[in-house]
């Protein structure tokens, strides 16, 4: 089929329409399948990472991470900081616009990042310093702060969700508990809200008035040059459904390629694979309830150190060699600046050990609720997991149920012990972020806490160099293998395939379709 004759595939009311892309440019409108639908669009409400994705695309930040993993300004032209690190100037690049026209402002961005801060972990850090966001004029923003607060540039650079994404006024003004149901952002493409299909597909159109920065792209760096005209983003649920439409050239690109597919995807004609490693693989893990017995006791939450056998799971879900890391006892990631082997010890099966361990506890047989998500990896991880339980002497209830389930079911105390997930890497990297780390004592997926947590947060945040956080990384890993927040069952890439008419797609574990070119 001829680029310019192909038509959109977009699966509306669960039949197949085709739509027509725009006729002055039909080659240039991509069909994509992601890790899931984008169903909480406001870049602030949700940690979920298929907002993030949406975000990206939609939405601006004053910083961006590159791929080193280095702050680089995005939407800010030049900063400078005081001498004493209190105050620190902003000044905004000239041409940046919001979808709807409105120039982008300073008081725009004090009242976004007024609105993001409380409902971020880094953030509230942030805040703890005595920070304030104000405009000294449209295009200068000022923070003053209490007490200098080294990570500034981190937080406000930082890719993890919720970014601290800059809304217009009128939006950041809704309270942060509150979506917002207008989307309007800065960013690189804007959202067509009238061709949204929930269920079916979404389409994200190039914005003209978008000024890239100067610079080459670099991860979420530097300048997103939008090369096509559309974007289209369609449910597929099924894996295998989606691999199918990319082998017959139906789709353009698809983030997660199952595993059992991985031979015959490689063999297929016109189909690259994208498999990265380092900070773009992800890590699952095993959170644990620390609210309900058994897990609220301490002693039998670490017998699960003896039970997690990171190579079987790898194997189980059919994960090829060169896209895992067999073993790893880093809570925050293998290969990346705060790897860490304090405290790893613990992480060593012996169903023997795990035996004796248990039997030392006061385990009276409660049953060990697992919440499963059918058909996905993470529900063959609990399997084994389930299966070394058993034999270790615990009684084990496996329930199986959708994503969204899960996620209802874990906000309650009761009726469950522990569930099996994996998040992207870039996410779990540093104890400021770590999901089951960051959020001790004020999260609601595990009522995990212990006391000496939050004050070495609050160090690792000030601490003035590298050197200084890697030891505060050490101390900290120190106590999480103690606490038992989840346990990890395993490092490894989900590869992305994509066609082979695409050039210069960014290669990252973030789908970004800037710069792309068909």
């Amino acid at each position: 089929m001829q680029p310019s004759t192909r038509r959109n595939l977009l699966l509306a009311g669960g039949a197949a329409t085709l739509v027509r892309p725009r006729p002055a440019r039909a080659a240039t409108t991509l069909n994509v399948v992601l890790e899931s639908e984008a169903v909480i669009l406001d870049p602030h409400f949700t940690t979920a990472a298929i907002s993030r994705t949406f975000g990206y695309h939609v939405f601006d930040t004053l910083f961006a991470m590159d791929d080193s993993g280095a702050i680089r300004p995005q939407m800010v032209d030049r900063h400078e900081a005081s001498a004493d690190g209190l105050t620190w100037r902003f000044t905004l690049r000239d041409g940046l616009r919001f979808h709807d026209g409105a120039p982008v402002t300073a008081r725009d961005c004090a009242l976004s990042l007024g609105r993001w801060a409380p409902r971020d972990a880094m953030g509230r850090l942030l805040l703890a310093a005595g920070a304030q966001f104000e405009a000294a004029d449209a295009s200068t923003l000022v923070l003053t702060l209490r007490e200098p607060f080294p990570l500034v540039l981190e937080v406000l650079g930082k890719p993890n969700a919720p970014v601290p994404f800059i809304l217009p006024e009128r939006l950041a003004r809704i309270p942060g508990d509150t979506r917002i149901t207008e989307i309007v952002g800065s960013g690189p493409f804007t959202f067509r809200a009238d061709l949204w299909r929930p269920g079916s597909s979404m389409v994200l159109e190039r914005f003209d008035g978008y000024r890239p920065r100067p610079e080459p792209a670099d991860f979420l760096a530097g300048g997103k040059a939008v090369r096509i005209d559309q974007l289209a983003l369609l449910v597929m649920p099924d894996q295998a459904t989606a691999a199918t439409a990319l082998m017959a050239g139906e789709i353009d690109y698809q983030q997660y390629l199952p595993f059992d597919l991985l031979p015959r995807l490689e063999r297929a004609r016109g189909i690259t694979l994208m498999g990265l490693g380092g900070l773009h693989m992800f890590q699952g893990n095993f959170r644990l309830n620390h609210a309900a017995p058994p897990f609220d006791d301490p002693e039998i939450r670490r017998v699960l150190w003896n039970l997690v056998d990171q190579p079987a799971v790898l194997q189980a879900i059919g994960v090829p060699q060169r896209f895992a890391v067999q073993r790893c006892g880093s809570v925050f990631m293998c290969d990346s600046p705060y790897e860490s082997r304090a405290g790893a010890e613990a992480l060593d099966f012996s169903l023997e050990k795990a035996k004796a361990a248990l039997a030392r506890t006061r385990y009276a047989g409660q049953p060990v609720v697992m919440l499963e998500v059918q058909s996905s990896i993470s529900q063959t991880a609990s399997m084994v997991l389930a299966q070394n339980l058993r034999a270790a002497g615990f009684t084990v209830e496996q329930q199986v149920m959708d994503w969204g389930t899960v996620l209802a079911r874990r906000v309650r105390k009761e009726g469950w012990n522990l569930f099996s997930v994996y998040a992207n890497g870039i996410d779990m990297i540093s104890p400021l972020t770590h999901f089951y780390i960051a959020s001790t004592c004020a999260d609601y997926t595990g009522w995990s806490c212990d006391a000496r947590i939050p004050p070495l947060l609050q160090a690792f945040a000030r601490a003035p160099d590298l050197a200084a956080r890697r030891k505060l990384a050490d101390e900290i890993q120190s106590v999480a293998y103690a606490l038992t927040p989840a346990v990890s069952w395993g490092q490894f890439t989900i590869p992305a395939g994509y066609r082979n008419r695409l050039r210069n797609l960014p290669q990252s574990s973030f789908p970004m379709f800037w710069k792309v070119e068909v």
